[in-house]
């Protein structure tokens, strides 16, 4: 019975110890349908930094109000930590606030709901970490998170976790801290700051962040918007929260900063609002079918899914 007793003792540590390495392991290692009981990280940065996970991939976090959720972690670049928490995809660039426009509104451009569907300011959740660029993903380290900066990916359409990188057509990240004053992550800034057509103009140009480019430059990114709008922007940026001269509003305007009245033409997400321009997820982007000769952006940024992490 001592040697029993032992043996049992000398179990219940190796298990616990066991089913903690199991259960926060990437991608896949973790049988379909278990929870990891044992994982209180709340983001891949803890994940990197408490636990010592330093591969990419798919771990389970768990947020503060205990939801249990699978997601991506970028453990590499730029000293890693980077938790995906919200992918941005355009499931048809033709429909006009149609069903799958999660980001800005699945009810039409309508009058009476001029907000949309409100996602960039609320806790519904939709997608799946894996599917992220064959349609719209927010987990709920989206709210939970605290952070102090973002990293954005355009990645290609309908490519497997293991190719995102590769499959980039722009990344970057942020270094200023600029989310500790707005409660830590986009949630809390559009709660304050809300997208709703009519409570702005063009000269209300929200927020902008100067990035550095993992992939891409400057160059690469007025290549990848429309000549004829080129001059309404600076690069080198990321922007949150802006109006055009239509007083529609935009949720995010990636790898720039406004200076002009035309934002439909290279942001993404917002109100559910735009009588004068068109209303989609990635807003009017898709002007001149994918040509950079006049006003619409690339078929590169229009066939890629937004990839949004915190850190």
């Amino acid at each position: 019975m001592m040697q029993s007793a032992g043996f049992l003792l000398l179990c219940v540590p190796l298990i616990s110890l066991l089913c903690e390495s199991i259960l926060s392991l990437p991608t896949g290692k973790t049988p379909t349908g278990e929870f990891p009981e044992s994982v209180t990280a709340r983001s891949c940065r803890e994940l990197l930094k408490k636990y010592g996970h330093k591969k990419d991939g798919l771990y389970y976090l768990r947020s503060k109000d205990n939801e249990v959720y699978q997601t991506y972690c970028d453990m590499s670049t730029n000293g890693g930590g980077w938790t995906l928490v919200a992918s941005v995809h355009e499931n048809n660039i033709h429909g006009s606030c149609t069903v799958g426009d999660r980001w800005t509104s699945q009810q039409g451009s309508s009058s009476y709901h001029p907000a949309g569907d409100g996602s960039w300011s609320n806790k519904v959740l939709f997608g799946t970490a894996e599917a992220a660029t064959n349609d719209d993903y927010k987990n709920p380290g989206y709210y939970d998170i605290k952070a102090k900066d973002i990293a954005v990916w355009h990645v290609h359409n309908d490519n497997e976790l293991e190719f995102w990188k590769v499959a980039s057509v722009l990344r970057y990240h942020t270094n200023s801290n600029f989310l500790t004053p707005f409660g830590g992550n986009l949630y809390h800034f559009f709660k304050k700051y809300h997208l709703q057509y009519g409570i702005g103009t063009c000269n209300d140009r929200g927020i902008s962040v100067p990035i550095v480019y993992d992939i891409g430059s400057d160059m690469r990114v007025n290549e990848l918007y429309g000549e004829s709008v080129r001059a309404d922007f600076d690069t080198g940026y990321v922007t949150f929260r802006v109006f055009n001269n239509y007083q529609e509003a935009y949720a995010m305007c990636s790898g720039v900063r406004p200076k002009g009245c035309y934002a439909q033409y290279y942001c993404i997400g917002g109100g559910g609002y735009f009588p004068n321009t068109f209303c989609s997820d990635f807003a009017y982007l898709n002007a001149n079918n994918g040509a950079t000769n006049g006003y619409g952006a690339s078929k590169e940024i229009i066939n890629a899914a937004v990839f949004i992490f915190y850190r």
